[in-house]
């Protein structure tokens, strides 16, 4: 299938199931996905009579924002801030990791030697356990990372400590009400693209600023004295044609040596060589018969794109970080409004450390 141009809908509805309002005349809509982070979507509707009767009742976190693609659903989180003007109404969402971020540990928790997919999944039921808006937990796959944890009863919020495991070997994110959970090496493909899939051209950037050529992670020990060394892995060391180039970085929820290496090797994964990445102005879109379809474009799962427009030919596979489509009724008509991006990155790059320098947007 092929990129297209969609047109959508939106309804929003009670946690508890009713239908509060369909949204009928959307004046735009925007929506997006994230890897290792909560994505938003914002509609803008114009009122009619029987609409604006149903929209003044919307409230935030007890009702829900649903997007419909060509009929079909792509997007689903609890509605977090509403503004009433004159003849709009401004809907603004987040997805289902929005609740994580408002939950906190309800019970102690400690883990030994388990793979960090299972440790997510349990943070995540954890949370859901006294109050669910209706959510499901996918694993795509182990991490095949295995380490120490510990979470205690009300300290710190949930969407922080899946975050935390995010930066160690692990990756999720969220498409409706699914929450999926996956290795950071994963690398099932959606698609492939080319120069002619870029209207607007593409940019091939080397991001110096994320080499490293040895990573220390350190992590808490907590029988350690003041005095005395903590958790510590080390990945890499002096690489023959950089050099020597180190980074360090604090990981209190790493409570073993075995965890903290792992976390220093995911780490150096990311950033050597230098990683190379596929630019794009912002302004640019995917074309309507670029050889993805839209709904499969999930955070985690890659493409294969090559360019051979610039001096740096490149044909690689880059995971989805990110995507966004938006949709304005005033842009054109018969879907001709609609703008797809997706932001891609190499396999192995740590989202949550990256220095943003390389996205296709």
């Amino acid at each position: 299938m092929a990129v297209g141009c969609g047109r959508h809908e939106a309804w929003i509805v009670d946690r508890d199931g009713p239908l509060v309002s369909t949204c009928s005349t959307l004046v735009s809509v925007e929506w997006a996905r994230a890897l290792d982070d909560t994505s938003q979507a914002t509609i803008v509707v114009q009122p009619e009579a029987d609409c604006c009767a149903s929209l003044r009742n919307v409230r935030s976190w007890r009702h829900k924002l649903l997007i419909f693609r060509d009929g079909q659903p792509v997007w689903e989180g609890p509605i977090v801030t509403v503004e009433w003007t004159l003849g709009e109404v401004t809907v603004q969402a987040v997805d289902v990791l929005g609740w994580l971020d408002r939950r906190v540990p309800h019970r102690d928790m400690e883990f030994t030697t388990v793979d960090l997919t299972q440790i997510a999944a349990a943070l995540i039921r954890d949370a859901f356990a006294p109050d669910d808006p209706g959510h499901e937990v996918q694993i795509l796959g182990d991490t095949r990372i295995r380490g120490d944890r510990a979470y205690q009863h009300d300290v710190g919020q949930t969407g922080d400590h899946l975050n935390d495991l995010a930066k160690t070997g692990l990756d999720y994110t969220a498409v409706g009400s699914r929450i999926i959970l996956l290795p950071e090496d994963y690398t099932e493909r959606v698609g492939a693209l080319t120069d002619e899939d870029f209207p607007d051209g593409l940019v091939i950037a080397e991001d110096g600023a994320a080499l490293a050529t040895r990573w220390i992670i350190h992590g808490k020990d907590e029988d350690a004295q003041d005095d005395e060394p903590g958790i510590t892995g080390t990945a890499g060391g002096t690489h023959p044609y950089y050099g020597l180039l180190e980074q360090a970085a604090d990981e209190q929820s790493i409570l073993d040596e075995r965890s903290a290496t792992a976390a220093a090797r995911s780490r150096l994964r990311g950033s050597q060589p230098a990683p190379l990445y596929i630019d794009t102005s912002q302004q640019t879109t995917l074309a309507p018969d670029a050889a993805v379809d839209v709904p499969s474009l999930v955070p985690g799962w890659c493409v294969d794109v090559t360019t051979t427009t610039t001096c740096r030919d490149i044909s690689q596979s880059l995971k989805i970080t990110g995507m966004k489509v938006s949709e304005s009724a005033s842009s054109g008509e018969q879907g001709g409004g609609e703008r797809v991006s997706v932001q891609l990155a190499p396999v192995g790059i740590d989202t949550s450390t990256s220095s943003g320098m390389g996205t296709v947007v």
